[in-house]
């Protein structure tokens, strides 16, 4: 996983929360709130699923947006995702 930088959650325009659902509900949930910000902005999300890890990942190599950071906890994993477009 990459480190958080420590700004990163400030600078979030937005915050997601996905916490308790599955996949495609996250990424779903992520891309909403992308669209709602300026192309640079960065937006944060919560979620539980562990196979969230794998899927922003995957997801924002294939959509070109950026994954700034992502943070593992016993019961959350957060992601910091820039858009790109």
């Amino acid at each position: 996983m990459k480190p958080e930088p420590a700004d990163t959650e400030t600078r979030a325009a937005v915050t997601v929360d996905a916490r308790g659902l599955s996949c495609p509900l996250p990424v779903i949930r992520a891309k909403r709130g992308l669209a709602a910000v300026e192309m640079g902005a960065v937006v944060h999300v919560l979620a539980t699923d562990p196979g969230s890890v794998a899927d922003f990942t995957a997801w924002t190599k294939s959509t070109g947006h950026e994954l700034v950071a992502m943070r593992q906890d016993p019961d959350l994993f957060q992601f910091w995702i820039r858009r790109a477009r």
